[in-house]
């Protein structure tokens, strides 16, 4: 039976249908569970779009089961995210989530079904990715690195499981290790600043304690070379953590991308392209200065919804 999917919500409906009409062109969808969790608006001005992404949810028909969960207040993506997980995790021991603003390839259930069913009990691997930088495609069709990626992702209970929401106790690890540039990449991204912030109350987010529970542990994250999912989020229409760029724009692969037949270990090739790819675009300029801000702070999942 596939893992179930879990979709986390807030208040774009025309990325949310588009999110689940690509979703839909999987096979592996109708034999599917997926767990929608719809936050609720902040304030008037997100009531009406929130209501229209709810009317969106009561009307999926295309699953093996639906299971919509509306909040009745708003909780935040981080809050969101980290209870409804702790919720799916009950039932299930393997997860794939996506937010409301990821687009996938019509192979993307079948390669994170693939990956989870594969290295269900190599506890080396926390994570499968759907999401690869617009990277030249210099590296092997799959590959294994150290940072977790959460643009279309996937994991097991027992992963999950690790995750430490005490942003204090990860830093001090993290220092006490000397592993703070190896957690930024080398330099090549201020996770650190991140965390820090995320300590001081600058953000709440919930990607940047996950990637760096996962990081002192060791663990890898599976990533295609060829990316399984677009995040049309950067578009600057009602974004709450990022503005608009293009420069992590891809076109979801329209060929599956198979499983296995790699060592499960960190590949350097992919790692110094990923470092290449973050130099060159991300501090070019004082725009894309901006952009990288921005969109790092989506990434890490700051909540001001």
């Amino acid at each position: 039976m596939p893992a179930p999917i879990v979709l986390f919500v807030y208040r774009r409906p025309d990325h949310l249908t588009r999110t689940l009409s690509a979703l839909r062109e999987n096979p592996e969808a109708k034999a599917s569970v997926l767990y929608a969790f719809s936050d609720g608006p902040k304030d008037e001005a997100a009531s009406h779009d929130v209501a229209r992404v709810r009317q969106l949810l009561s009307e999926l028909r295309d699953f093996s089961d639906t299971k919509i969960v509306l909040r009745d207040r708003n909780y935040g993506l981080s809050r969101n995210i980290i209870d409804g997980l702790g919720e799916v995790f009950g039932r299930h021991d393997e997860a794939i989530v996506l937010e409301d603003d990821i687009v996938v390839s019509p192979h993307f259930l079948r390669f994170m079904n693939d990956a989870l069913s594969l290295y269900r009990h190599d506890h080396r691997v926390t994570t499968i990715s759907g999401y690869c930088y617009p990277i030249p495609l210099t590296v092997p069709e799959t590959f294994f690195l150290g940072i977790v990626d959460c643009w279309g992702w996937a994991t097991w209970r027992d992963r999950w499981a690790w995750f430490n929401l005490d942003g204090n106790d990860l830093l001090r690890q993290l220092q006490a290790k000397d592993l703070e540039r190896a957690f930024d990449m080398d330099g090549a991204m201020p996770y650190t600043r991140m965390l820090e912030d995320q300590i001081a109350g600058r953000n709440d987010s919930w990607a940047i304690r996950w990637l760096a529970s996962c990081f002192l542990r060791g663990t890898l994250t599976l990533y295609p070379s060829r990316s399984l999912v677009q995040n049309i989020g950067l578009d600057g229409v009602n974004a709450t953590h990022c503005g608009k760029t293009d420069i992590y724009d891809v076109v979801p692969s329209q060929a599956p991308i198979p499983v296995g037949g790699i060592a499960v270990e960190e590949n350097g090739q992919a790692r110094e392209a990923f470092q290449g790819f973050l130099r060159m675009n991300l501090g070019r300029s004082g725009r894309l200065r901006r952009a990288w801000q921005g969109v790092n702070d989506y990434v890490a999942g700051l909540v001001r919804n």
